[in-house]
């Protein structure tokens, strides 16, 4: 049975079990934010030690994408770290 959730608006599906990252890489999202102006936040690693695809649920505190499995409760966003850019 396919689930979604919502990145940027946008309706991510997935089925049970698989992680958000590999939800939005099979949706076509490789662009997971910015950390800085001359580096992305993409699904890199897949086991959470380089961070660098970390994401927010509802402008909650970040977490990693590629452990993390998806639920249709989520309505995820890119975790920006540029001033301004995050509630959190």
């Amino acid at each position: 049975m396919t689930h979604a959730f919502l990145w940027n608006g946008r309706l991510i599906p997935f089925v049970e079990g698989q992680t958000v990252a590999s939800a939005l890489a099979l949706s076509g999202v490789r662009d997971f934010g910015s950390y800085s102006p001359s580096t992305s936040a993409r699904y890199f690693c897949g086991i959470g030690a380089c961070q660098s695809c970390l994401v927010t649920d509802r402008g909650g505190a970040p977490f990693e994408s590629c452990i993390t499995r998806a639920d249709e409760a989520m309505c995820l966003r890119p975790f920006l770290t540029d001033a301004g850019d995050n509630d959190v």
